[in-house]
């Protein structure tokens, strides 16, 4: 398997799980459980910071990957992953700023921003998984659905 294609797959899966987790801890914080919400939320951070270590290291060394399907999914493709980039880069420092407030028991700002960095957390994390299937499993030849003779 190539590398390359084995640490976006990691990507992928370490961010279909932040969704998972952060959905989770948005359940615990609704069920007033703040030490679970705190747990998860962590969990999460720890899991980005991960994915983001592993996405700078396969940038680096490999480059993007681009997408080769036709003309109109590659405009879908390209449209998902403009969105997903923009709510990455106002997402990070968004996530950051909620992430401290909490951890200094500043409750009311930390909710305050929690409302606005949840949504886009979540939407990032599963546009991530979204742009990989996209990518492997329709615009790259050898991979998913091409590989299976299915398209």
């Amino acid at each position: 398997m190539e590398a390359a294609f084995l640490l976006a797959s990691v990507n992928a899966l370490i961010n279909a799980a932040s969704a998972v987790v952060i959905v989770r801890a948005r359940r615990a914080i609704a069920g007033r459980d703040t030490p679970t919400h705190r747990r998860l939320m962590l969990l999460a951070t720890f899991l980005q910071a991960i994915f983001l270590v592993l996405y700078l290291a396969k940038s680096a060394l490999f480059g993007t990957t681009p997408f080769v399907g036709d003309g109109t999914l590659r405009l879908v493709y390209l449209v998902i992953l403009g969105l997903h980039t923009l709510a990455a880069t106002v997402g990070a420092p968004l996530v950051l700023i909620t992430l401290i407030l909490g951890l200094r028991h500043r409750y009311p700002k930390h909710r305050a921003f929690g409302r606005w960095a949840y949504p886009v957390w979540l939407f990032v994390s599963v546009t991530g998984p979204l742009t990989y299937l996209m990518l492997y499993g329709l615009g790259r030849p050898g991979y998913g659905l091409q590989a299976l003779g299915l398209l």
